[in-house]
């Protein structure tokens, strides 16, 4: 049986970090992108039938998501609605494309998103760092974002 790295340690909040920043820094990636360039994302979301303004939510959850998600704030909100907007994707316009080269990405990003809903954004947080700073002695309950 292997070892896990930290034998003597509890790396779970490293490893949500990890995840949390992966999961946000991509996701800021492609929010800036529709913003930036709104005309097209605007374009695009009318070619698949969906109004102009849900292109802007959409790029707002991703861009306001992804920062969440790197700063550990919010976490829970931010994945439920990340996670939306993945199946999202996936529903209405990756899954005719298949699993490879199709909605295999967005299953990352989908999985990433709803395992951060469910843990929790880790130790290594905003959240958790603000909440022990102001935590009376003795009060080390792990945190939710």
């Amino acid at each position: 049986m292997m070892k896990k790295l930290c034998a003597n340690c509890d790396c779970s909040g490293w490893g949500l970090l990890v995840i949390r920043l992966g999961l946000g820094v991509g996701f800021i990636a492609h929010g800036f992108q529709k913003f930036s360039a709104m005309d097209g994302t605007i374009a695009y979301f009318a070619s698949v039938n969906l109004p102009a303004a849900l292109a802007y939510l959409v790029a707002a959850i991703e861009l306001l998501g992804g920062i969440a998600m790197v700063l550990g704030v919010f976490t829970t909100i931010a994945g439920a609605l990340l996670s939306l907007v993945m199946v999202g994707a996936i529903i209405l316009v990756k899954f005719k494309m298949g699993f490879l080269g199709g909605f295999e990405m967005d299953t990352l990003y989908l999985a990433m998103a709803l395992g951060i809903v469910l843990a929790g954004p880790g130790a290594y947080s905003a959240v958790c760092f603000f909440k022990k700073k102001g935590a009376p002695a003795g009060g080390n309950a792990p945190m939710q974002g």
